[in-house]
This record gives structure tokens, C-alpha cells and sequence, in this order.
């Protein structure tokens, strides 16, 4: 799911001039007042240039930074004593653009504060240093940027869940706990749980593409549960259960809680949906309950 933001750069830095070349032009603008995203703006025929995501060439013609190239005035700058021209300076890399995890983690941080509705691509272009429409460029659309957080987001509660899981010196029925435990919401707008059900509510008009990347997320959340019953039925800490059957039906009923705790309906809290579950595994599942 890698996002491959390129450097930007900055306009070459002109040489200095040769006795007889021309100097800067008069009036030249100096640094704007706007902010930036790393570097300094290219300035062209006394105008100062604008500061996102493109560098403006001689005569005001913009150009993309992101490939590592800036635009040169005019090409070489030329001689007038008659000797061969000069050749144009490397060009100069710009700041980076910021690594996927600090963008999706910073949308992740917005939705915790505000909610969905206070997530917009504007308002994350300036929390992370980016124009809207370049935050556009990686994801297209809001809907992707969602679902790349929410991605982002179960890959962190995955490494979670898998270290828990992988803790064989516990019993199967204290890990089964941790489980539960990691999938609930902390509480009402739970910042992960918020995005998760409004990616579900977006994926009735999803693509394809979409579709497989959310199953892929609820398969992972299931392997995981299947394994682990399958462990404690093999090992006689838990009944003689179907674990893929028991998985399943224990995943229904988890959602249903975690809906309730997420949207704070009224005597759903998470410490009354955790005892709820806790007496339901003693019922059903766990050995000499």
C-alpha cells in the first residue's frame, strides 16, 4: 500500500553574474508572506511565485516538482564576451513531501478531535504541510483516503492483536479476553470504530477493489478468532465447538455491541458490553464454565 511521495524542489539558484551579463531585474519581489511546504518559492520577472505543489517556470508557466526536475529560465544562461554558454545548474531538492503513516495518522488524530465532519482535504493539506490538490494526486478521493486510514489503522490493532495472541504461555480463554478486549470501542466516537462505520455505510457504492480491501480486513480479525478457538477445543479449554461457526456468530454479536458503544446508546457502555460478552463465553464456550 505503499504511497510513493516524491521530493520536490526548488527552482535552481541563479550563478553569479559574469562582468557584462545582466543583473537580477529590477523591483524583484521578495519572499511572500504565505506558507510554505519547504523551501523557497521560484520567483520569475519581479513576481513572486505561488508556494504548493509547483514551481514557477520563467514567464509564469507552472511546473510539477514532484519528479525531481525544476524548470529553468529560458535554458543556459548566455555569455556576452562570446565564450560558450554556462550550463544550468543542478537542480536542488525541495523538502519530501511527509511519509504516508504521519499523513494517515494525522487524518486518524482529525477524526478523533472533531469527527468525520471536520476531516476535509484542505484542512489535512495544512495539518501535514500539503495542498489539497496534492493530497488528491496520492488518493483521489475521500473515500480512499478513509479506507488507506482505516488500513493503516487495522495493520497497527493487527500487529496488536497478533502479539497478543501469540502469548502460548496464557490460557486460550485469558487471550479469548484480550481479544474481545482489543475489538470494542474505548467509547462513544471512538476515532477507529467512528471511520469504520462510515467506510461501512460507503461501501453499498464502493468498487470492487474496495470491497476485497474490507474483507480483507474483517478476514483478517476472523482467521485470527478461528485459530484461536481451534487452539483451546485442541487443547480441552474450550467445548467441542465448529470454531469457524462459533467465530462467526461471536463476530455478529460483537458488532452489534461495539455499534451500540460507538454511537453512546444509553446503557451500552463499554464495561457493561464487556461483562455481557464475558457471560455469554461462559455459557457457550469456555470448558467447566
Amino acid at each position: 500500500m505503499g504511497i510513493g511521495y516524491n521530493g520536490r524542489v526548488n527552482d535552481p539558484q541563479a550563478a553569479p553574474a559574469e562582468e557584462g551579463s545582466a543583473g537580477p531585474a529590477p523591483g524583484a519581489a521578495g519572499p511572500t508572506g504565505r506558507a510554505r511546504t519547504g523551501g523557497a518559492s521560484a520567483q520569475a520577472n519581479g513576481a513572486s511565485a505561488p508556494t504548493g505543489d509547483a514551481s514557477v517556470q520563467a514567464g509564469g508557466a507552472s511546473a510539477p516538482t514532484d519528479d525531481g526536475a525544476s524548470a529553468q529560465a529560458d535554458g543556459p544562461a548566455a555569455r556576452t564576451d562570446g565564450g560558450p554558454a554556462r550550463a544550468p545548474r543542478p537542480a536542488r531538492r525541495r523538502n519530501t513531501a511527509p511519509p504516508r503513516e504521519d499523513v494517515l495518522a494525522a487524518a486518524m488524530a482529525t477524526i478523533a478531535e472533531r469527527g468525520l465532519d471536520g476531516l476535509t482535504m484542505a484542512g489535512l493539506g495544512r495539518d501535514v504541510g500539503m495542498s489539497s490538490g496534492h493530497l488528491l494526486y496520492y488518493f483521489r478521493t475521500k473515500d480512499e483516503l478513509l479506507l488507506r486510514t482505516l488500513e493503516w489503522s487495522e495493520g497497527r490493532l493487527g500487529a496488536e492483536r497478533g502479539a497478543l495472541l501469540s502469548r502460548h504461555d496464557l490460557p486460550v480463554a485469558g487471550r479469548l479476553a484480550a481479544y474481545v478486549e482489543l475489538y470494542v470501542p474505548d467509547g462513544p466516537r471512538d476515532p477507529h470504530w467512528t471511520l469504520w462505520l462510515e467506510v461501512w455505510n460507503r461501501s453499498q457504492y464502493a468498487g470492487d477493489d474496495a470491497r476485497d480491501r474490507q474483507a480483507a480486513i474483517e478476514g483478517a480479525w476472523h482467521r485470527d478468532l478461528v485459530a484461536l478457538i481451534a487452539e483451546g477445543v485442541s487443547r480441552g479449554e474450550l467445548r467441542p465447538v465448529d470454531p469457524d461457526r462459533y467465530a462467526a456468530r461471536l463476530r455478529a454479536l460483537l458488532d452489534g455491541f461495539s455499534v451500540h458503544v460507538a454511537v453512546g446508546l444509553p446503557g451500552t457502555g463499554r464495561a457493561q458490553v464487556l461483562a455481557q460478552v464475558r457471560e455469554h463465553l461462559a455459557e457457550t464456550l469456555l470448558s467447566g464454565s
